[in-house]
């Protein structure tokens, strides 16, 4: 767990008085440890104080409370930049942020792996990075088509694809309970005012925008969901794929052939039930923001019927009214503002699922039916095919060597076929090849007529022995 890899004063300084300080100087030691044009990992000392010094002047304020891991310096403050920069630099090699290790006559600066990957993702929570879910869906997408296209070689993408699932299912997660912890705080609040300025500050800015809306566009990401489904329910009855991932997982991961197979299941069956749930949580979080936008809704329509002023102009007018004089007719409220036509209260429409429908079948015009089997059968029998051209030479031919062009019968529309094609059978190329080496064919200047349906060049055709 944790404690077997991380220090166990590692949070003291972002739990003491001294926190904000702190932060910022971790913000600033990100930045010089995270450079992507950093080559060595081991950085002189003098650069590590300097970026301390550097964000502690950027404070701009002389904050610091004594703490009581500080010991005898506990009761002094720092008097100058240089004194801060030492007692924070102190401070964070003893509780294991940073580690110092000797070159000769220079020292150096490192971070363990463990407090490296912590430090990146505190600094992608303070930052709070938008994702998206097209970039994700079709990540998942690419890995899986690489994975099953060439899975000898390209296998462990399946495993990449199951690891981005899993995230982006947790981000899912994440924007829900993020509505969730909304709606508490708006709840909270003590004016109109400081409920629809966090709903636009933090809903519209943050999760509306960068995810929620990604969802309701025309090239909704899940579109490709059925794409993603459908490549892994043909890759779980594929046996050969399954065995070729199964082989390359067992390489790649140093593992026996029954685990390697296992864990190829478990990536697999992970990738469906997350896809496959998708549609239920997005109506849990389609709910959770109607539910949301509701309650501003309200508080702005209640805005507008509150709105400053409104209890001296109501109070003029009952003035007014109450004069023995002179009473004013009053049918429309719209020149005291009493709604204002630029009410924004009415919220979004809940996602109505369509009903389904029974889809019934066209009845078609039977006489088109007969019709279309006509024009099939005439198709058919118009084919060129060269099973039927030998057997109608078999049928001529029989056991005669030579046959004139006038001694073929013409009695149906493949005869005709037949003996047109007879005299071609080199145009034919090589589904005729066999036909044409069986036979030789010696034309003449003389015009023949067959059967008194075919005119054409007299020929004498030969059998090869």
């Amino acid at each position: 767990m944790l404690f077997n890899k991380l220090p166990d004063d590692l949070f003291l300084p972002l739990s003491g008085k001294n926190r904000n300080i702190y932060q910022a100087v971790l913000l600033q030691l990100a930045d010089l440890f995270f450079d992507e044009d950093l080559i060595d990992p081991f950085i002189p000392k003098d650069l590590v104080r300097s970026t301390i010094e550097n964000a502690v002047v950027r404070l701009g304020v002389r904050r610091w409370e004594p703490e009581e891991e500080d010991g005898s310096e506990a009761e002094e403050l720092p008097r100058s930049t240089a004194e801060y920069t030492n007692r924070i630099y102190r401070r964070l090699v003893q509780t294991g942020w940073v580690e110092e290790e000797q070159r000769i006559y220079r020292t150096f600066v490192l971070m363990s792996p463990s407090i490296s990957y912590l430090l990146r993702s505190l600094v992608s929570i303070s930052n709070l990075e938008k994702r998206s879910y097209g970039g994700a869906v079709l990540n998942v997408l690419s890995s899986l088509e690489s994975a099953v296209n060439d899975p000898a070689g390209r296998g462990i993408t399946l495993s990449e694809a199951a690891q981005t699932s899993a995230d982006f299912s947790a981000h899912l997660t994440d924007m829900m309970l993020g509505l969730r912890e909304l709606k508490i705080s708006l709840s909270h609040a003590q004016s109109p005012q400081d409920v629809v300025r966090g709903f636009f500050d933090r809903f519209v800015e943050r999760i509306l925008v960068s995810d929620y809306k990604t969802l309701k566009t025309k090239n909704n990401p899940f579109r490709f969901r059925r794409q993603i489904l459908s490549l892994l329910r043909d890759l779980q009855f594929d046996t050969i794929k399954l065995d070729a991932l199964t082989r390359h997982y067992q390489e790649q991961f140093e593992s026996e052939y029954d685990d390697a197979e296992a864990m190829v299941h478990v990536h697999i069956n992970r990738i469906v039930r997350i896809f496959d749930s998708v549609d239920k949580r997005l109506d849990t979080i389609d709910d959770f923001r109607y539910r949301l936008e509701k309650r501003v809704a309200d508080t702005v329509r209640y805005m507008d019927k509150t709105t400053p002023g409104m209890a001296s102009r109501l109070s003029r007018l009952i003035k007014e009214a109450a004069k023995d004089d002179a009473l004013p007719m009053i049918d429309t409220l719209e020149e005291v503002n009493f709604i204002s036509p630029a009410s924004v209260r009415a919220p979004f429409k809940r996602r109505i699922q369509a009903e389904p429908r029974v889809i019934r079948q066209q009845i078609i015009d039977p006489k088109a039916l007969e019709l279309r089997q006509l024009f099939k059968e005439f198709k058919e029998r118009r084919e060129v095919r060269i099973d039927r051209i030998d057997a109608y030479l078999d049928r001529h031919l029989g056991s005669k060597e030579t046959l004139r062009a006038d001694e073929f019968e013409i009695d149906s529309i493949e005869d005709y076929i037949c003996f047109s094609y007879i005299r071609h059978l080199a145009s034919l190329g090589k589904k005729a090849k066999k036909t044409a080496e069986q036979f030789n064919i010696q034309f003449n200047d003389q015009y023949t007529s067959v059967t008194g349906m075919v005119e054409c060049r007299d020929f004498v055709i030969y059998r090869k022995r």
